[in-house]
């Protein structure tokens, strides 16, 4: 997959999130919320199964246990957010709830950084905080106003969700089996979410058929479609930047609401979601200058290499000269002797030609 596509996947996923508010809220009316994500996410799970059996079969490596390990802290972290979040929502309004979950653009480039000490590209910094200013136009100043416990809620869950996205990353680079991870984390947010709603929370067959036309979008679309298009796609888009594309998701929470609950959409917030979406821009500008310089830095690696002429070279997320050798090892008819460490410094000095 190339890393448009896994961003026009993140795009999707930031649609359905935006619209899922509205479902959110309203299941809420009628069950408890730990209930509420219980069910949700125990139809996602379900819903799941067929792709995790299939990949199962295709995937003959057995799991390691600090694999599951793994799968289970993205869940635990799932978990804690949704359950956070569906709380906040019932004292909150879409629009606010949308804003404070795009916040969790400010942690992920700091749990990226704590895990693997890779810092973000500076256009992701910038864009980080035009996508903020933004997000916080949408709410028309109404947040500072009438900021209420709810509001509080969704900031913290905000925390778990940068650690879920961050992690996700390192799941799969241990092991490509996206499914699974999806089908796994969906599972113990099930039932960790049923058994403590159950327990915790008034619950009724009444409720329950009220709530259940929101309760089935929440979890065939929202966790079902959307956070398994998310864990795809953060195999080829890195979580910071993967980030401020699901910020979007505030600006589809703002439009959902005011078309579908009248919340107010005012000329402030209108200028929000434009800011967001220049966020936005400024993240892809990365991959879209790779492209302008790939081609000229390919025009560079034949004049100077002729072996290079006969090589078929995916250059698909070649960021700097260490990508450049990955993909250079894995092109077919490719010489190996060129990437010894004679011709390292080589590579990066034509690497830095291009660009």
């Amino acid at each position: 997959m190339s890393r448009i596509r896994a961003d026009l996947l993140l795009v999707l996923a930031a649609v359905i999130w935006g619209t899922a508010f509205i479902a959110q809220k309203n299941g809420g009316e009628f069950v408890g919320p730990i209930s509420f994500v219980g069910v949700r996410f125990l139809i996602s799970c379900v819903a799941l199964t067929p792709l995790a059996l299939y990949e199962r079969r295709r995937n003959a490596a057995p799991l390691q246990k600090a694999d599951w390990s793994l799968a289970g802290l993205i869940g635990i972290c799932l978990f804690v957010a949704a359950v956070l979040q569906q709380v906040g929502l019932a004292t909150t309004t879409v629009t606010n709830g949308g804003f404070l979950t795009a916040l969790y653009v400010i942690f992920v480039p700091l749990f990226v950084f704590a895990l693997t000490g890779v810092r973000p590209r500076r256009i992701v910094l910038v864009a980080g905080v035009v996508s903020v200013a933004g997000a916080g136009f949408l709410t028309d100043g109404a947040l500072l106003t009438s900021w209420t416990s709810g509001d509080g809620l969704v900031l913290i869950a905000d925390v778990a969700w940068a650690a879920g996205i961050s992690l996700v990353p390192a799941f799969l680079a241990r092991c490509d089996r996206p499914y699974f991870l999806a089908f796994a984390q969906f599972g113990l947010v099930g039932a960790l979410g049923t058994v403590m709603g159950l327990s915790l929370e008034p619950f009724s067959q009444e409720g329950l058929r009220s709530a259940l036309p929101s309760i089935l979008y929440a979890g065939l679309c929202s966790g079902g479609v959307a956070f398994t298009l998310q864990i795809l796609a953060l195999k080829y888009t890195p979580a910071a930047e993967a980030a401020l594309i699901m910020s979007l998701e505030s600006v589809f929470a703002a439009m959902s609401g005011a078309v579908l609950l009248s919340e107010r959409l005012t000329g402030s917030a209108i200028l929000g979601g434009v800011l967001i979406l220049l966020g936005v821009v400024l993240v892809e500008s990365g991959p879209a200058m790779q492209n302008i310089r790939l081609p000229q830095f390919w025009l560079w690696l034949t004049l100077d290499h002729a072996a290079f002429r006969r090589t078929r070279l995916s250059v698909d997320n070649v960021n700097d000269s260490n990508d450049l050798e990955r993909a250079l090892r894995e092109a077919p008819n490719f010489p190996l002797r060129v990437l010894g460490p004679q011709n390292r410094n080589w590579l990066a000095q034509i690497w830095s030609k291009a660009r």
